[in-house]
Protein backbone atom coordinates (compact mmCIF):
# COMPACT_ATOMS: atom_id res chain seq x y z
CA UNK A 1 0.00 0.00 0.00
CA UNK A 2 1.23 3.50 -0.80
CA UNK A 3 -0.07 6.95 -0.05
CA UNK A 4 -3.20 7.79 -2.03
CA UNK A 5 -3.28 10.41 -4.76
CA UNK A 6 -5.42 12.57 -2.45
CA UNK A 7 -2.73 12.34 0.24
CA UNK A 8 -0.04 13.38 -2.24
CA UNK A 9 -2.21 16.33 -3.32
CA UNK A 10 -2.69 17.44 0.29
CA UNK A 11 1.02 17.06 1.07
CA UNK A 12 1.90 19.15 -1.98
CA UNK A 13 -0.47 21.99 -1.06
CA UNK A 14 0.64 21.93 2.59
CA UNK A 15 4.34 21.91 1.67
CA UNK A 16 3.90 24.85 -0.70
CA UNK A 17 2.02 26.78 2.00
CA UNK A 18 4.73 26.03 4.56
CA UNK A 19 7.45 27.18 2.15
CA UNK A 20 5.55 30.37 1.44
CA UNK A 21 5.71 31.22 5.16
CA UNK A 22 9.42 30.32 5.21
CA UNK A 23 9.18 27.08 7.18
CA UNK A 24 12.47 25.19 7.40
CA UNK A 25 13.42 21.58 6.72
CA UNK A 26 10.20 20.58 4.98
CA UNK A 27 10.02 16.81 4.61
CA UNK A 28 7.18 14.44 3.71
CA UNK A 29 6.99 10.71 4.43
CA UNK A 30 4.70 8.01 3.12
CA UNK A 31 3.76 6.22 6.37
CA UNK A 32 0.91 4.18 4.89
CA UNK A 33 2.83 0.89 5.30
CA UNK A 34 3.49 1.61 8.99
CA UNK A 35 0.25 3.23 10.14
CA UNK A 36 -3.40 2.52 9.46
CA UNK A 37 -4.56 5.93 10.71
CA UNK A 38 -2.96 8.08 7.99
CA UNK A 39 -1.09 7.90 4.70
CA UNK A 40 1.52 10.61 5.04
CA UNK A 41 3.32 12.99 7.38
CA UNK A 42 4.56 16.46 6.57
CA UNK A 43 7.24 17.78 8.93
CA UNK A 44 8.48 21.35 9.01
CA UNK A 45 9.89 23.78 11.52
CA UNK A 46 10.04 27.47 12.31
CA UNK A 47 12.41 29.57 14.37
CA UNK A 48 9.87 31.04 16.80
CA UNK A 49 6.35 30.54 18.16
CA UNK A 50 4.88 33.32 16.06
CA UNK A 51 6.23 31.84 12.86
CA UNK A 52 4.95 28.38 13.85
CA UNK A 53 1.45 29.89 14.08
CA UNK A 54 1.85 31.71 10.76
CA UNK A 55 2.90 28.48 9.02
CA UNK A 56 -0.04 26.59 10.57
CA UNK A 57 -2.52 29.29 9.55
CA UNK A 58 -1.23 29.33 5.96
CA UNK A 59 -1.36 25.54 5.66
CA UNK A 60 -4.92 25.44 6.99
CA UNK A 61 -6.05 28.25 4.69
CA UNK A 62 -4.46 26.80 1.55
CA UNK A 63 -5.76 23.29 2.23
CA UNK A 64 -9.25 24.67 2.84
CA UNK A 65 -9.28 26.80 -0.31
CA UNK A 66 -7.28 24.68 -2.75
CA UNK A 67 -8.15 21.16 -1.62
CA UNK A 68 -11.44 21.61 0.26
CA UNK A 69 -9.85 20.01 3.33
CA UNK A 70 -10.34 20.87 6.99
CA UNK A 71 -8.46 19.33 9.90
CA UNK A 72 -10.43 16.87 12.02
CA UNK A 73 -8.06 17.58 14.91
CA UNK A 74 -5.68 20.38 15.81
CA UNK A 75 -3.36 20.08 18.80
CA UNK A 76 -0.69 22.23 20.42
CA UNK A 77 -1.83 25.58 19.12
CA UNK A 78 -1.87 27.34 22.49
CA UNK A 79 1.80 26.69 23.18
CA UNK A 80 2.87 27.37 19.61
CA UNK A 81 5.81 25.01 19.92
CA UNK A 82 4.48 21.94 18.10
CA UNK A 83 1.19 22.10 16.27
CA UNK A 84 -0.30 18.94 14.82
CA UNK A 85 -2.95 19.17 12.09
CA UNK A 86 -4.77 15.91 11.41
CA UNK A 87 -6.52 15.70 8.04
CA UNK A 88 -7.04 11.91 8.27
CA UNK A 89 -5.24 11.34 4.95
CA UNK A 90 -2.23 13.31 6.17
CA UNK A 91 -0.87 14.63 9.45
CA UNK A 92 1.08 17.88 9.45
CA UNK A 93 3.64 18.57 12.19
CA UNK A 94 4.80 22.19 12.48
CA UNK A 95 7.45 22.38 15.17
CA UNK A 96 9.56 25.07 16.77
CA UNK A 97 13.14 24.28 15.73
CA UNK A 98 14.04 23.38 19.35
CA UNK A 99 11.28 20.74 19.49
CA UNK A 100 12.21 19.53 16.03
CA UNK A 101 15.77 18.87 17.15
CA UNK A 102 14.75 17.30 20.45
CA UNK A 103 12.03 14.94 19.20
CA UNK A 104 13.72 14.19 15.85
CA UNK A 105 10.69 12.68 14.16
CA UNK A 106 12.84 12.05 11.10
CA UNK A 107 14.67 9.33 13.03
CA UNK A 108 11.39 7.57 13.79
CA UNK A 109 10.21 7.61 10.19
CA UNK A 110 13.51 7.43 8.29
CA UNK A 111 12.72 3.94 6.98
CA UNK A 112 9.53 5.18 5.33
CA UNK A 113 9.75 6.40 1.75
CA UNK A 114 9.96 10.15 1.37
CA UNK A 115 7.38 11.89 -0.78
CA UNK A 116 8.92 14.18 -3.39
CA UNK A 117 8.07 17.81 -2.83
CA UNK A 118 7.38 20.35 -5.58
CA UNK A 119 10.32 22.22 -7.10
CA UNK A 120 8.91 25.48 -5.72
CA UNK A 121 9.40 24.16 -2.17
CA UNK A 122 12.94 23.03 -2.92
CA UNK A 123 13.74 26.39 -4.52
CA UNK A 124 12.60 28.37 -1.46
CA UNK A 125 14.63 26.09 0.80
CA UNK A 126 17.74 26.42 -1.36
CA UNK A 127 17.42 30.22 -1.43
CA UNK A 128 17.33 30.22 2.36
CA UNK A 129 20.15 27.71 2.70
CA UNK A 130 17.92 25.02 4.24
CA UNK A 131 16.89 21.57 3.16
CA UNK A 132 13.59 20.41 1.78
CA UNK A 133 12.76 16.84 0.84
CA UNK A 134 15.43 14.28 1.45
Amino acid sequence: MTASQRSIELITVAAEAAAEKLADDIIAYDVSEQLVITDAFLLCSASNDRQVRAVVDEIEERLRVEADAKPVRREGEREGRWVLLDYLDIVVHVQHEDERGFYALERLWKDCPSIPLPESVKRVAAQRGHKADQ
